[in-house]
């Protein structure tokens, strides 16, 4: 049986580390607000947890975290099982974002590639094609950051080797960021 006084403290230990993240989360927030209004859109992507954590972030802003507003274009690369199916059949596992990053990425954009390992071949592929196009390039990742962490513009690196305490510094900072791209947007009169 897991002793649950431990896993709460070593949540809040690593959740006040996060502190030390707040100007890298402000940075990419930022970027994010700009991106939007400069009619750019937000892409997300990530594998199991990270693919979920992808489309509760694409929520948010595409419906609303705390504010009433205009939806905010954000699009998570992992919803769509005939895309996702059909370019894993056709081209193989390791192409289902880059394609997809093909298909709708702009120069405007933010895509984020979300990885508890850093290591995740599929999302680093579609980074890289990111750059090619001459979106900014977001990581979400953990531990020592693995390549992703190199390959991207900008880079939260949640201060943990353990899966699960990543995954919720992810969840945290993602709302942050969605509540800060908010803000940022209602003061520029786009709500």
């Amino acid at each position: 049986m897991i002793e649950v006084q431990k896993a709460l403290d070593d949540h809040i230990s690593v959740i006040r580390k996060l502190e030390a993240l707040v100007p890298k989360i402000t940075e990419i927030a930022g970027h994010m607000a700009d991106s939007i209004k400069g009619g750019g859109k937000i892409l997300w992507m990530g594998n199991g947890g990270s693919a979920a954590d992808s489309q509760h972030m694409a929520a948010e802003l595409v419906g609303r975290f705390s504010r009433e507003r205009k939806a905010i274009a954000s699009i998570a690369l992992t919803t769509d099982t005939s895309i996702l199916t059909a370019l894993a059949n056709d081209y193989g596992y390791e192409k289902i974002f880059e394609r997809q990053i093909e298909a709708l990425c702009d120069p405007r954009d933010i895509v984020v590639g979300i990885s508890t390992s850093g290591n995740s071949e599929n999302v680093i592929a579609a980074i890289r094609l990111a750059k090619q196009i001459g979106a900014t390039t977001v990581g979400f990742t953990g531990g020592d950051g693995g390549r992703l962490a190199e390959e991207v513009d900008l880079c939260l690196l949640s201060p943990s080797h353990e899966i699960p305490r990543i995954q919720e510094t992810h969840s945290l900072m993602g709302h942050i960021i969605c509540d800060w791209i908010e803000s940022e947007l209602a003061e520029n009169g786009r709500s």
